[in-house]
């Protein structure tokens, strides 16, 4: 019994001291972007060219695709590149899927230009620009597996029927946390759309 209870005191804080380094406490720099306008449910918002780090998978497991992309991305920026240059982690990180493949994306930090950034050791990793434009954006909490994101989607699909908003993009989920982070999750569904003002 004695045991059992200092492995549960020891777990309970190992795992405080990893939420208080790595947690949501922890500032990381987020992608920049400009609220146009606040409707009921969603916004939209016009996010400014940034460069990124995408990196694809044939589809075969959500889950899998989704940690295999990741190793790949975050290896680049932890070093794993030809120049061996650390670069920050930034939020958020981009997930797109389709019937044929997985898309992870990292947005890299705003300082650097294209010419300064290194060349991955990894050749899938693509470094290009990010589409600018203007993008539907429904917000939502919690932890977010496939069904939560595909039943987010559909709802920002329907919402942006209603107010006859036209989409010109793909549907895109962004996650801001740490796998970890168990309180104040933030999650984004957004789409490309036809903004006239």
């Amino acid at each position: 019994m004695k045991t059992i209870l200092i492995i549960i005191l020891v777990s309970t804080f190992v795992f405080y001291l990893l939420y208080k380094t790595y947690g949501s406490g922890r500032k990381v720099e987020r992608q920049r972007y400009n609220i146009v306008k606040q409707e009921k449910d969603f916004e939209i918002r016009f996010y400014p060219r940034s460069i990124m780090a995408s990196v694809s998978s044939k589809k075969v497991n959500n889950e899998t695709d989704a940690n295999t992309n990741f190793r790949r991305l975050a290896s680049y920026i932890f070093g794993g590149n030809r120049q061996e240059k650390k670069i920050a982690m930034t939020a958020p990180v981009y997930m797109e899927s389709d019937s044929n493949e997985n898309r992870m994306s990292f947005v890299l930090p705003a300082q650097y230009q294209m010419s300064d950034l290194p060349d991955p050791n990894d050749i899938s990793i693509n470094i290009h620009y990010s589409d600018e434009g203007y993008f539907a954006c429904l917000r939502f909490s919690g932890f977010a597996g496939r069904k939560k994101i595909e039943e987010k989607e559909n709802q920002l699909r329907q919402l942006l029927e209603q107010t006859g908003y036209k989409v010109t993009g793909k549907y895109i989920y962004l996650g801001y946390n740490a796998p970890w982070d168990v309180i104040n999750r933030e999650n984004d569904i957004i789409v490309k759309i036809d903004y006239g003002q």
